[in-house]
């Protein structure tokens, strides 16, 4: 609730339903602020070798369907979509990121192949990701993990710029630049 709906509240409850107004008020402003999550990290771009780098390590065909989780300016999705033809989907909580990725994906004229959802990553339906890619920190690598291995299929790859996944291995480990990309599997369900 903006100041200006809040005072127009208190005018038209008179002076007999201020306390009325004014706990309705608390309670909009409370659940407004509990709506609008804000991201766990700061956007910072992947270098463009980086992105080349995990796409490559993913082994990326025209078959796959890649998701990029927390998906800033778009770039990995729009580069997975050029390079590769493939459909890919860009996930982030930032609405300035998501509209970045639109107007980037149409200057990239690769607006039929991707898509992107203002969104959590941590509640948005990634099942059908055959490639998942990461930029986020080591603790929600971890935090995220279990969502992994529960909706994607068994054999999707999950490769992450800089942060590890703390006790999950990864199959493979490189460095391109000054960055260290990781490539795990999700493994076959017991």
């Amino acid at each position: 609730m903006h100041r200006r709906q809040f005072l127009a509240a208190l005018a038209a409850a008179g002076a007999a339903g201020f306390a009325h107004a004014y706990d309705s008020s608390r309670i909009l402003l409370a659940q407004t602020a509990t709506a609008r999550r804000v991201p766990d990290v700061i956007f910072v771009p992947t270098p463009n070798e980086v992105v080349d780098k995990m796409l490559e390590i993913a082994k990326v065909t025209p078959k796959d369907v890649v998701y990029d989780l927390g998906c800033g300016d778009g770039r990995i999705v729009i580069t997975a979509a050029q390079k590769y033809g493939v459909r890919a989907v860009g996930i982030d909580i930032d609405p300035k990121r998501i509209a970045e990725a639109n107007a980037n994906a149409k200057a990239a004229k690769v607006t039929d192949k991707v898509r992107f959802i203002e969104g959590d990553l941590f509640e948005a339906d990634i099942s059908e990701a055959t490639v998942v890619t990461l930029y986020l920190l080591t603790r929600l690598n971890e935090k995220l993990k279990p969502k992994l291995q529960k909706e994607l299929q068994p054999g999707t790859r999950v490769v992450s710029h800089a942060f590890d996944m703390g006790d999950w291995a990864p199959e493979q480990k490189t460095q391109v630049a000054a960055s260290t990309v990781y490539l795990w599997r999700i493994p076959a369900r017991a």
